[in-house]
């Protein structure tokens, strides 16, 4: 009993040392997605599973529009083991700070939420494997460095569990 009330402990320990996404507040440079992630950029990733084994390298060509409060953002990738594909975001900003984003593979929306440099959004994403439908809920995290360059963080859980990560750079053309 006593090992079971100190692993509770520790747990909660943990879970409050997280990040929280107020913790950027008034970081500059501000991240307006707009702005960002307007033109041409380039980014390049890699995915790891979750014995932290990179399993997957990529990098993505992307372009993104804006008209007012819409954007678009046209993502071609590029996989180390030959093959390609395509997402494309259609990006609204429903509030300052907030953003909703859809793709045909995100499962309704992934809402987000800006604070100082950086943005959070969750969503559901349903790839292929095996040719069969799977879904992984993701926590992207995005830290604007400077006006140019990005770096994106995310966790892939299933079931609540964490299963894998992403990590990509993107800079503008």
């Amino acid at each position: 009993m006593k090992k079971l009330w100190l692993v509770g402990i520790t747990v909660l320990v943990l879970m409050g040392c997280s990040a929280q996404l107020e913790d950027y507040a008034g970081v500059k440079p501000e991240l307006k997605l707009e702005q960002f992630f307007n033109g041409e950029l380039v980014a390049y990733g890699m995915v790891q599973d979750y014995s932290n084994r990179v399993n997957q390298r990529f990098k993505v060509d992307m372009v993104g529009t804006w008209t007012g409060n819409e954007g678009v953002l046209d993502e071609t990738f590029y996989y180390d083991d030959g093959s390609t594909s395509k997402r494309i975001w259609y990006i609204s900003k429903t509030a300052e700070g907030h953003y909703l984003g859809r793709a045909d593979d995100v499962i309704g929306s992934a809402a987000g939420k800006v604070a100082g440099n950086t943005l959070n959004w969750v969503y559901d994403l349903e790839l292929k494997l095996d040719g069969e439908p799977f879904v992984i809920t993701l926590d992207d995290w995005l830290y604007l460095i400077d006006e140019n360059n990005m770096i994106n963080r995310t966790e892939m859980r299933k079931f609540g569990i964490p299963v894998g990560e992403i990590t990509i750079y993107i800079g503008k053309k």
